[in-house]
C-alpha cells in the first residue's frame, strides 16, 4: 500500500516526536496503538506516569497550527482508544495517565523540525 504525502508527513513527525520524548527522558512503550474506535499515536512513560502522545504534523508552507486540528470527534475517539489501552494492558487504577499534544513543524527546505508539547490536555 502506498502512504500519501499526508500520510509520510505524518510519519516524519511521529518518528521526530520519539526522539524527542526519548531526549526527555521518556521510553516510548507504543507507537499507533490502533483500534477500530481510535488510535493513540505514541505510548510512553516516565518514572511511572504514562503519557498518551497525540502527534499534530504541519509544514512550514501551510501556515497551519497543528492544535488546530484536535476537534472534539478526534478528542472523543482519543478518549476511548486510551480507556480501551488501560484496559488490554491492565494499567493499574491508581497509576497517573495524561494526554500530550505534539505539535510538530516541519521545514523540508531546511531540514528541520520543531516539536512543541502541550501537556495534560483535556478530554
Amino acid at each position: 500500500m502506498t502512504k500519501t504525502p499526508k500520510r509520510k508527513t505524518g510519519d516524519i513527525g511521529e518518528e521526530v516526536v520519539c526522539q524527542y520524548l526519548e531526549r526527555k527522558g521518556f521510553r516510548v512503550l507504543e507507537r499507533n496503538y490502533l483500534r477500530k474506535w481510535g488510535e493513540i499515536d505514541i505510548i510512553a512513560e516516565k518514572g511511572d506516569l504514562i503519557s498518551f502522545v497525540e502527534v499534530k504534523t504541519v509544514t512550514r508552507a501551510t501556515g497551519l497550527r497543528p492544535e488546530e486540528n484536535m476537534h472534539p470527534a478526534k478528542l472523543k475517539r482519543l478518549h476511548r482508544a486510551i480507556q480501551t489501552y488501560l484496559l488490554d494492558r491492565k494499567v493499574p487504577e491508581e497509576r497517573p495517565w495524561r494526554v500530550d499534544l505534539a505539535c510538530v513543524y516541519l521545514d523540508f527546505s531546511t531540514r528541520k523540525a520543531t516539536v512543541e508539547v502541550i501537556e495534560n490536555v483535556i478530554l
